[in-house]
């Protein structure tokens, strides 16, 4: 008898702990039209909730004052009296405008050898503008004069405090999450000419981001992510974050080096082996391709290729 009401008690306990953890893990997402969108979480169950009431966007703001744990602790009040979020509604990016995206270039062997480039010494950084920002389902507009538009799958670092000059080691307290991104990449733009990076990758829904943000204590090993992406439902990309060349960690301290890092700040870390330039003969995007993006815990994205239109 005694045995039965121990093993009791100790399922008793493992369906408490795990229901408070149903309560505590969620994602953040952001819903509605461009330019318009408001807060939502998403629980384990699948429930998509509207947050606006909670008064904040994912904003600099919302990261500097503690924004996820606030979150949370509101919900635990008021989620009964917040509106469902229907699953038709257009997704946008997961966090909002930054004060800046950070790029990082060839920080995975593979891709720095298919790229015929050397294997960096030191992180090659550039900056993305912040009006390419995109939802994970929206289309990637062609540039009128776009010769060479190209794919590249990665992880995304959100900065949840503003760093400066920090080491390694205090670097991971100052990363709010991650997501998952596509640094689309106009390679013509990019490399030839004057070859300006921050050129190639700064059109309209050049970025991709989402659909989740998802809290770093709920990612509790993001060097060990599989990230995949797929061109019309052909495999391109397949490879993990283990395979980076500077770490995550390594990454947040050296760009803190250079320049302060703000609450909300998105830092994009590198592509893997597999992007459309890599290929013997090179493969770009054409109008009419789908993309599809997968990261594991971060979700999926998918997007098409359309014509430029001045008055989108």
């Amino acid at each position: 008898m005694k045995t039965q009401i121990a093993i009791y008690c100790l399922l008793l306990l493992m369906s408490q702990s795990i229901w408070a953890q149903s309560q505590t893990s969620i994602k953040l997402f952001r819903f509605g039209p461009s330019g318009y969108e408001k807060p939502g979480v998403e629980y384990p169950d699948g429930r998509r909730l509207d947050v606006s009431e909670f008064g904040s966007d994912y904003n600099e703001s919302f990261f500097e004052t503690d924004g996820i744990n606030r979150l949370k602790n509101w919900l635990a009040t008021y989620a009964a009296q917040c509106l469902p979020v229907d699953k038709s509604v257009r997704i946008g990016p997961c966090v909002a405008r930054p004060s800046k995206i950070v790029g990082i270039g060839l920080n995975y062997r593979d891709h720095a050898q298919e790229a015929s480039m050397a294997i960096p010494k030191e992180p090659v950084i550039f900056l993305k503008a912040t009006s390419s920002l995109s939802g994970p389902f929206d289309p990637i507009p062609m540039p009128p004069s776009s010769q060479k538009l190209d794919w590249e799958v990665e992880i995304a670092i959100v900065i949840g405090k503003k760093a400066a000059l920090l080491s390694e080691q205090e670097a991971v307290n100052y990363i709010a999450g991650y997501a998952l991104v596509n640094d689309v990449s106009e390679r013509s733009y990019q490399l030839e000419g004057t070859g300006q990076w921050t050129k190639g990758k700064s059109f309209d829904g050049f970025g991709p981001l989402g659909p989740y943000f998802i809290p770093a204590s709920q990612l509790p090993d993001p060097q060990h992510i599989a990230l995949q992406l797929s061109v019309n439902e052909k495999v391109m990309q397949s490879s993990n974050t283990a395979n980076m060349i500077f770490g995550i960690n390594y990454l947040v301290s050296y760009i803190s080096q250079y320049m302060t890092l703000l609450p909300g700040d998105v830092i994009i870390t590198g592509t893997p082996a597999g992007v459309g330039l890599g290929h013997k003969p090179a493969v770009f995007l054409q109008v009419g391709d789908e993309v599809v993006l997968k990261g594991e815990g971060l979700g999926t994205q998918r997007q098409k290729v359309v014509p430029f239109k001045k008055d989108r």
